[in-house]
């Protein structure tokens, strides 16, 4: 199983330096191959391959030297990013590929971790051609699993997005079975009666965004008080996105903790975004994010994960009688069986029932 870390670094003045001048060489060399496929599939009718141009660089480093600064295999995945957005496109899973300005490509990657120990020094990172970095690494990760390493800046700030390969835990035997309902009132109803609020983050801190994004369209185009604008803006986007991934993380691990399987519906959230009376409120309990962290934390605890069918959850008893109710109405009442709950608890158990 695949999964990636996030930590915060601290480099000094001079490795923070080396550290733009990576980015900056990076998304010049990413724009000039980027530029020489255009040129030679107007003139020539095709585009050079990926290894063509990764074939150049001896004679890259001979008339710009400054790429001696930057490591390889940093150079060989700024290409094969170029490479896989072509591929993308061809294959009909996105647009065409665009010149990339300053504000949007801040990172680097080393591709091959493995092949080199990043971390001899406790409490540092080492990234070639930079230097030790610290790392604040606020849990405990197996170095020895890293296959890569993405540095980033963002908002003021340096990360390192570390993928590493980790085994997926035995099978265990199941006890404990539960269903999950998400909504909107409640951000998650539990098949036990167990209710988790709806946080809210971005309705919460909406009209304060509000305020900063039209602070920010006031400001003339290029001057600094507009970067000073936006980065307020960018921040409390970034807050807002940092505490939904501190509840989506924290609800997550608690229910996969509890329980050993967990079924949850499986949910087209992409088109319910459509509605566009609710997508913002959808967007806003970030659903498919839930479900992904559910997913992934089972198979690393070694807990059993289901999707089942969504229709008619919400309109069934747990005795299979149809009871329609329209939104408005927040109680289930069963005439058949007599059953009187909660519509979202209700819905949980009819969850659960379709995963056993």
């Amino acid at each position: 199983m695949i999964i990636v870390h996030r930590f915060h670094i601290e480099p000094t003045k001079e490795q923070e330096q080396k550290l733009f001048e990576t980015v900056t060489l990076c998304r010049r060399l990413y724009n000039a191959a980027f530029e020489q496929r255009e040129i030679c599939y107007r003139q020539k009718g095709r585009s050079p391959s990926c290894t063509s141009q990764k074939n150049e660089f001896p004679e890259l480093k001979k008339e710009l030297p400054e790429y001696k600064q930057v490591n390889v295999q940093v150079l060989q995945d700024c290409l094969q990013r170029l490479d896989d957005a072509f591929q993308r496109f061809f294959n009909g899973l996105a647009g065409y590929p665009h010149y990339k300005g300053r504000d949007y490509y801040r990172f680097f990657t080393y591709p091959q971790a493995d092949k080199q120990d990043h971390f001899k020094r406790p409490g540092y990172i080492y990234l070639p051609k930079i230097g030790y970095v610290k790392i604040k690494a606020h849990f405990e990760f197996d170095p020895s699993k890293v296959s890569r390493i993405n540095v980033k800046y963002h908002n003021g700030k340096w990360y390192v997005n570390l993928t590493s390969e980790i085994q997926e835990a035995g099978a265990i035997e199941i006890v404990n079975k539960v269903g999950i309902d998400v909504g909107l009132l409640t951000f998650a109803a539990i098949s036990d009666g167990t209710k988790i609020d709806n946080p809210k983050y971005f309705r919460k801190s909406e009209k304060k965004l509000a305020r900063l994004q039209r602070r920010l369209s006031r400001k003339k185009k290029g001057s600094n008080n507009r970067g000073k604008a936006k980065t307020k803006a960018t921040r409390l986007h970034d807050k807002i996105a940092n505490q939904r991934k501190d509840f989506l993380h924290k609800a997550s691990y608690s229910i996969v903790q509890k329980y050993n399987l967990i079924a949850v519906e499986n949910l087209s959230v992409k088109n319910m975004v459509k509605n566009r009376y609710l997508s913002k409120s959808i967007a806003d309990a970030s659903w498919g994010k839930f479900v992904d962290y559910l997913e992934y934390k089972c198979l690393k605890f070694g807990k059993v994960f289901v999707k089942v069918p969504p229709g008619g959850t919400s309109q069934t008893c747990v005795c299979g009688a149809h009871v329609p109710k329209d939104l408005s109405m927040r109680m289930h009442k069963c005439t058949k069986c007599g059953l009187v709950a909660d519509r979202d608890v209700v819905s949980a158990m009819v969850i659960l029932q379709r995963a056993a």
